[in-house]
């Protein structure tokens, strides 16, 4: 057995998977493994229905306008109440709301009445549910894990599995849609989100002492974003990612139309296009959770964000299925290496009481611009065509990785009195 599996390969196996050892935690990656696979096929049955039922690029980019801007002009507020509040108390209501709308939008479509302005609706109330339960849930992995050291690893874990179920979930969704319909989908991703709820209910969660303040919400709001803008490390990280969420992430918008129009292909084509970045994002995933520290993310962040541009802009000119799907696990990789270090950056260096606000506007950077983003994309598509706007948004992510480079001499001079503090970085 040993000569089958080396003892090299059980360390690694091991350490990669070493946030699994605190129970909480377990029920939590568990929960999220089996609710992910049904959001990632709602994920692509819906941009499909609206496609389907107005065959309008610019209304693919409304509804992803719809489903974030919440996210933009709440997450803020989100994050001074998540500090304030019990962050465990907050998930289980909203993946409850997150439940019923999506249970909501499969009544619609099963009794034949579902129309866009339906949808648009439902993805507003998505987004105001997603402001409070980004940074709620971003901020309570560190409660689920008993030691920082394994935060960076608990991070990355749950990476995997958001990309795990977006490598198993398109592909289902594209056959069900193919032979059934995209209400199946709703009602299994509504379905799912009960899973999830009972590993919550299942934790043992020892009562945290929430100071009560009276600070008003705006002089806390004020506090924490002079805080995360005024710490280069958060400052710079954040910035490249509200780049990165404005112009990269839209990408994901346009995929219908490479399918259907570029590539002539159907649901399947478009379920296995959005399953192949996920390969790559699985991919990435799984490396930085084999990480044993946080020391380099820094580069990885500009590695990963050009290599994000280049696989955008090479798949604009893409128009051979298999090439398609080769860019798409590159552009895949690309993104998780990019969004998951930065991450891991913000919850290590973030200190306690204000990591719910800087993980909100993490949220507001990742989430919140991509609304914007998704109309940009959306109206220069329509204009001038998909290929042309992903190609725009692969190149402001080179610069942005670029530019972010010449701050990283900067970000290691503050960051390491930090890393020191917290035992990363030992001093002799």
């Amino acid at each position: 057995m040993n000569e089958i599996f080396p003892e090299s390969w059980k360390s690694a196996l091991k350490n990669t998977f070493r946030s699994l050892q605190y129970r909480n935690y377990r029920l939590f990656f568990t929960g999220q493994s089996i609710s992910l696979l049904g959001t990632w096929m709602q994920r692509i049955a819906m941009p499909w229905l609206v496609y389907d039922l107005s065959h309008s690029v610019l209304l693919l980019g409304v509804i992803g306008f719809s489903s974030q801007i919440p996210t933009f002009l709440l997450a803020p507020f989100a994050g001074v109440l998540t500090d304030r509040w019990n962050k465990y108390h907050i998930l289980i209501i909203t993946q409850i709301l997150s439940m019923i709308q999506t249970l909501i939008l499969a009544l619609l479509f099963f009794l034949g009445i579902v129309e866009v302005w339906h949808i648009v609706l439902l993805s507003v109330l998505f987004g105001l549910i997603n402001a409070f339960d980004m940074p709620s849930r971003q901020s309570f992995v560190v409660e689920m894990v008993g030691k920082k050291e394994d935060l960076s690893n608990a991070i990355a874990l749950n990476s995997s599995i958001f990309n795990a179920a977006r490598l198993v979930g398109p592909s289902i969704a594209g056959f069900i849609i193919a032979f059934a319909n995209e209400g199946v989908c709703f009602l299994i991703n509504g379905l799912s989100y009960l899973v999830v709820i009972a590993a919550l209910l299942k934790m043992e969660i020892i009562p945290r002492k929430i100071e009560k303040k009276i600070t008003p919400v705006l002089k806390e709001l004020k506090e924490g974003f002079l805080y995360t803008f005024g710490f280069a490390p958060i400052k710079y990280v954040i910035l490249l990612i509200a780049l990165v969420g404005l112009m990269g992430m839209s990408y994901t918008v346009l995929i219908p139309v490479f399918a259907k129009e570029i590539l002539h292909g159907d649901s399947t084509t478009f379920g296995f296009l959005v399953g192949a970045s996920g390969v790559g994002a699985l991919t990435g995933a799984f490396y930085l959770a084999s990480r044993k520290s946080v020391l380099g993310l820094g580069k990885v962040i500009v590695f990963s964000t050009a290599i994000f541009g280049i696989g955008l802009i090479l798949f604009s000119f893409s128009r051979f299925f298999i090439l398609s799907l080769v860019l798409m696990v590159v552009v895949g990789l690309g993104m998780m290496l990019q969004m998951a270090s930065s991450n891991t950056i913000l919850q290590t260096v973030a200190e306690d009481d204000k990591r719910g606000r800087v993980m909100s506007f993490y949220t507001m950077a990742f989430m919140g611009t991509a609304p914007f983003g998704s109309l940009m994309l959306g109206g220069l598509a329509n204009a001038m065509g998909a290929p042309f706007a992903i190609a725009v948004a692969g190149v402001s992510c080179i610069v942005g990785a670029v530019l972010f480079s010449l701050k990283l001499p900067e970000i290691k001079s503050k960051i390491r009195p930090v890393y020191i503090k917290l035992g990363i970085i030992v001093v002799e």
